[in-house]
């Protein structure tokens, strides 16, 4: 496959506070790519270079196999960018706001009428062309930004943010849209701090902290570098100390905890088959309410692999 993003020891610093440190990413082309990463980690700041809208402070970062920095103005009409702000217009319609930035795009007389009609059916926002941009929702705005963005159909779409502040419903319209997109072979890097979507998207993610990845791969290997041993929930109807008293005792088990009314119950490192588990409860007479093995997701991989630090 083709590398659509690519950085090389890309770096920035603000005074003494370095954003970036020696980053390296590599972005195919048709990938959805999750960046991950606590507030300050470098997220904005690396989307904001590779929107050609920061310059590094050393290092590169290609986009198209454009340079940012010398050939910018290649890059631009290759790639769509929205921020996780959308500014105001006031007495501005939404016909006449995505007209404009046709028109800023090149995009004249009948063409940029079927753009116009063609952006606003995918981002269902049909409904609306008559209405001042200033008074549409969170949601709709967002749902917008994506249709300016898509106005000179871009093969690269920044998104930064694009579900902050938005309500479940606004969450799930704009999941659905990214789905649409994706399938359509842009190429996307989505940043956000709403995990388990991330995960439903994406086909790879990383993860940043204090300005260096510390992870970047598919989400399949994330969640088995993370996964060290099985851990099981169980529940009993009573009696949940003397529970756990006799699981300890079981051969293929690690350790046992209680924790939110339940037992958490570490296997030894090889034991797979926990079926042992079960019987040993029956044996001593006690209900069993449910036993499920741990899910290991995107959150705990986020939360094994990163120290929670801030710049």
């Amino acid at each position: 496959m083709r590398l659509i993003i690519q950085t090389i020891n890309l770096t920035k610093r603000y005074g003494k506070l370095v954003a970036l440190n020696n980053l390296q990413l590599n972005i195919e082309e048709g990938e959805c790519f999750g960046y991950i990463g606590p507030n300050g980690a470098g997220k904005t700041t690396t989307i904001k270079i590779l929107s050609t809208l920061l310059q590094p402070t050393w290092g590169e970062a290609r986009v198209c196999g454009h340079v940012v920095g010398y050939e910018s103005r290649k890059i631009r009409p290759l790639i769509g960018y929205v921020p996780d702000f959308f500014g105001a217009y006031e007495d501005m319609v939404v016909q006449e706001y995505l007209e404009f930035f046709a028109s800023a795009y090149g995009i004249t007389g009948k063409q940029r009428k079927k753009v116009v009609g063609d952006v606003l059916e995918l981002t269902d926002l049909t409904g609306k062309i008559d209405a001042l941009v200033d008074s549409l929702s969170r949601g709709m705005q967002q749902r917008l930004s994506v249709a300016r963005v898509l106005l000179h159909d871009p093969k690269v779409l920044l998104l930064d943010e694009p579900a902050s502040g938005l309500d479940p419903r606004a969450r799930i319209e704009m999941r659905e849209l990214l789905k649409e997109l994706r399938n359509m072979g842009k190429t996307i890097i989505i940043s956000s701090h709403i995990l388990h979507e991330l995960a439903e998207l994406c086909t790879t993610v990383g993860i940043i902290e204090q300005g260096e990845m510390i992870f970047h791969g598919p989400i399949g290997e994330i969640i088995r570098r993370v996964k060290t041993g099985t851990k099981l929930h169980v529940r009993v109807t009573e009696q949940m100390d003397l529970a756990a008293l006799t699981l300890e005792k079981s051969e293929g088990v690690k350790g046992v905890e209680i924790h939110n009314g339940d037992l958490l119950v570490e296997l030894k490192e090889h034991t797979r088959d926990y079926s042992s588990i079960a019987r040993l409860l029956l044996r001593n007479n006690f209900r069993i309410q449910e036993i499920r093995e741990e899910e290991i997701n995107l959150e705990t991989a986020f939360m094994r692999l990163t120290k929670g630090i801030v710049q």
